[in-house]
């Protein structure tokens, strides 16, 4: 078996979002797959929802503060099974690379990722930008783009991952 073949199979990739409940709050989680899209290991939050006076003081930068900082930084670090990179469909989470060790990217759809700054490149069938002060995660980027089929549908996962957290808030409820 050659190193790179070996190498491949390896690949773990991170798939980040959160989702808004009602009268609860933003929860987050975290799936890392390998290159198959199998999963190997998946983490959620508990909702946090901020009270009146922290939507106060905290203002427009409350969801990128929570996304970006606490929510997904608290998953990276608790994660067992660590990814090579994470790709996430919040551009809020893209905060969260000034905190942690891995490369951070967000699917742009059209301009309306937030901010619109930073690289873009082309992984599977969607284009993903990476932090604007992290220039260099682009190197792992284009590994990874080289690494999987010109086809693969990266926002697939993110799908499965909103529908767990649906389900295990709901079986929480």
């Amino acid at each position: 078996m050659s190193t790179s073949l070996a190498m491949n199979e390896q690949l773990r990739l991170g798939f980040l979002t959160a989702i808004h409940l009602e009268h609860r709050g933003h929860v987050a989680g975290l799936l890392v797959t390998n290159k198959y899209g199998r999963p190997l290991e998946f983490q959620c939050t508990a909702p946090v929802r901020p009270n009146r006076t922290q939507e106060l003081l905290y203002g427009p930068t409350l969801v990128p503060f929570l996304l970006g900082e606490l929510l997904s930084k608290t998953l990276l670090e608790r994660i067992g099974v660590k990814p090579h990179v994470v790709l996430t469909d919040r551009a809020e989470m893209l905060d969260s690379r000034p905190h942690v060790s891995l490369p951070v990217a967000c699917v742009t759809e059209g301009e309306k990722a937030r901010g619109g700054e930073g690289e873009r490149l082309r992984i599977g069938k969607q284009q993903f930008r990476c932090h604007l002060d992290f220039s260099e995660d682009l190197k792992a980027f284009e590994k990874l783009a080289k690494d999987l089929a010109t086809d693969a549908d990266l926002l697939e996962p993110l799908d499965r991952v909103r529908e767990a957290l649906q389900e295990t808030m709901k079986a929480a409820a």
